[in-house]
C-alpha cells in the first residue's frame, strides 16, 4: 500500500498554487475540472502529493484542528528569510527540541499549518 497524496479544500485555488509552489517549491503536476464547480489540482515532487480541491458552488470547509503538513529544508534560517521576504508571518517557532532538530510554522491561505523543518 502506498501513500498517494493527502487532500486540501481551499478557498481559492489561485491563492494556494501560490503558496504551494512558491512557498513550499512544489511542482504543479496536474489541473483538472472534474464538473463545472470543482477544480483538482495535484502538486509534489516525488510519489505524495497534495490535491487541492476548490468548490465553487460549495461552503468553506474547516481545517482540522492539530493538522498540519510538513516539509524538509536544508536550511532553515534560509526559510525564514524566504517567509519573511515573501511577505509571510512565522506563525509559530523556531523551535528546536532536540540537538538534532528544528522547525517552525506557518499558515497556508487556508489556514493549514505547514511546518519547515531541518534535521541535522
Amino acid at each position: 500500500m502506498d501513500f498517494v497524496w493527502a487532500t486540501i479544500t481551499v478557498r481559492n485555488m489561485e491563492e494556494s498554487l501560490q503558496f504551494y509552489q512558491e512557498v513550499a517549491g512544489l511542482r504543479l503536476n496536474r489541473r483538472v475540472r472534474s464538473n463545472e464547480s470543482t477544480e483538482l489540482a495535484f502538486l509534489g515532487d516525488g510519489p505524495t502529493q497534495i490535491e487541492l480541491i476548490h468548490r465553487s458552488n460549495g461552503e468553506p470547509q474547516g481545517i482540522g484542528k492539530g493538522i498540519s503538513l510538513g516539509f524538509g529544508v536544508e536550511d532553515l534560517d534560509g526559510m525564514m528569510l524566504k517567509i519573511k521576504e515573501l511577505g509571510l508571518e512565522i506563525h509559530e517557532g523556531p523551535f528546536a527540541p532536540n540537538p538534532h532538530v528544528r522547525f517552525f510554522y506557518v499558515l497556508d491561505p487556508n489556514g493549514l499549518r505547514i511546518q519547515f523543518v531541518e534535521r541535522r
